[in-house]
């Protein structure tokens, strides 16, 4: 398995095969992005160890959708027990992927103890609606939401990747996060239109619906229609990850998965970084 290097253009044929893909199965892989919110939420409910569990079964979640968007792919109809598909790929595998979840579980854990220390004044969880409209709150929300986009940004570049290298490579758990920083860094084009394409989407279907709401007159339906429509373009957005993959690696041993459609771009293979990665 060897890292592929593609056009920054790539980025946007990833949008676009993530939405082309969801629409092909809109019920199956909406309904597969609830079930792994409703999971993670029940988890952390748990009293003391929850929020950790929730934490841990992120890697695991995402390789299940990607293996969702692959039999999406292939014309199949996902099934529920596709977000499974870490726990039943042997106990090597699942023991990686355990792995990989207390690492991100760790980096999480880390990450939320940081930035109250950072953000000076903190952010009041029992904060009432006037003081929360107040610009000295919105300023700490502001500078909550920066620290912790700015501290996650290397753990989403480290976990983008791994839980499908370990999965369906054999990688190791720490190599994997090498090399997905890799693969991430030497796409940085593809993956910043990658970026720039869900931005537009989001504008886009946002502009949609005001123009809705204000040819209601209701701002209530605004309000009604955001959640469900920020909702909406996360499942469509998990469906696009799968692509980002499968297009920034090459399979060096003939029928090493994921298998299907060929790549989306003409591309390059990059003998030198990583390399083998088995």
């Amino acid at each position: 398995m060897k890292l592929n290097i593609v056009p920054a253009s790539t980025g946007m044929t990833w949008v676009r095969l993530g939405i082309k893909t969801f629409m092909q199965q809109p019920l199956a892989m909406s309904g597969l992005f609830f079930l792994y919110l409703a999971a993670v939420t029940v988890l952390s409910l748990i009293p003391v160890v929850g929020l950790l569990l929730a934490f841990m079964v992120v890697p695991a979640a995402m390789l299940g959708l990607m293996a969702a968007t692959q039999e999406a792919v292939k014309g199949k109809f996902p099934m529920p027990t596709v977000l499974l598909s870490a726990f039943r790929a042997g106990r090597e595998r699942l023991g990686a992927m355990l792995v990989l979840g207390a690492l991100y579980a760790a980096f999480c854990v880390l990450i939320n103890w940081m930035v109250p220390m950072l953000v000076d004044p903190p952010v009041a969880a029992d904060a009432t609606r006037e003081a929360m409209m107040t610009p000295q709150f919105q300023l700490a929300m502001l500078k909550n939401m920066s620290v912790s986009l700015l501290l996650y940004l290397p753990v989403l570049l480290l976990f983008w990747h791994a839980p499908a290298l370990v999965h369906w490579h054999g990688v190791s758990p720490v190599k994997s996060l090498f090399f997905s920083v890799v693969a991430c860094v030497r796409n940085a084009g593809a993956f910043l239109m990658f970026g720039f394409g869900w931005f537009v989407v989001s504008m886009a279907l946002a502009i949609v619906l005001s123009v809705l709401a204000g040819l209601t007159g209701s701002a209530d339906f605004m309000a009604a229609a955001m959640m469900p429509l920020a909702l909406l373009i996360a499942a469509m957005f998990s469906t696009s990850i799968y692509f980002t993959f499968r297009d920034s690696f090459v399979a060096t041993v003939p029928g090493d998965p994921p298998d299907g459609a060929e790549s989306t771009e003409n591309t390059h293979n990059d003998p030198a970084t990583p390399g083998d990665a088995s």
